[in-house]
């Protein structure tokens, strides 16, 4: 095995699909390599060191061995949790959404750094500001990934009813994500 094979990046677990017994495919958003689909293997075993950093929403250093079809994770270290956002269930409906933006709207293997910071940062203000609204967080996110992207000029904005509506025309499909944040509008 030659170490161009295995390769380091920091990432944000923004999807995660149990494969088998002890297995999962994660998605995650890689600061160095954008949008990318990993194998995790043996994640799902009760003694696994490498589960408990590699959960939806979590900010982690990864090492990844570069395969024929999937990338695998070989090792997984926390950079930060998010935990007090995931104690709020309208923050974790709100991450949810802004981590399946980032999964519809972004084509794999490319590189976005600027997206990423912005990811960060609104994940930021879900978890460590109790006292804004996560509505405004989200719709903010939106808004500025539309324009990150080329979809929406920078001096153009949507209100706020019409910023979901609006990403579903481009992807041609529903954001699944979006029932939930109908449910707390008011929390």
């Amino acid at each position: 095995m030659t170490l161009s094979h295995i390769f380091e990046t920091h990432a944000i677990v923004l999807k995660r699909r149990n494969i088998s017994e002890t297995d999962r495919m994660l998605t995650i958003f890689s600061k160095e390599y954008g949008r990318i689909r990993v194998y995790a293997r043996g994640v799902r075993r009760v003694h696994s060191r490498r589960a408990a950093y590699i959960e939806v929403f979590s900010h982690t250093l990864l090492i990844l061995h570069r395969g024929k079809t999937w990338d695998s994770v070989t090792e997984a270290s926390p950079i930060h949790a998010f935990s007090a956002l995931r104690e709020s269930l309208p923050r974790v409906s709100h991450a949810y959404y802004l981590c399946e933006l980032v999964e519809v709207l972004l084509p794999e293997r490319q590189e976005h750094r600027d997206v990423y910071a912005l990811l960060l940062s609104a994940l930021s203000a879900l978890n460590d500001s109790f006292d804004i609204n996560p509505v405004t967080v989200s719709e903010q996110f939106a808004l500025e990934l539309l324009r990150c992207l080329g979809y929406l000029a920078r001096d153009r904005t949507l209100p706020s009813g019409q910023i979901v509506p609006y990403i579903e025309r481009i992807i041609e499909k529903h954001i699944r994500s979006h029932r939930l944040l109908t449910k707390f509008v008011d929390a």
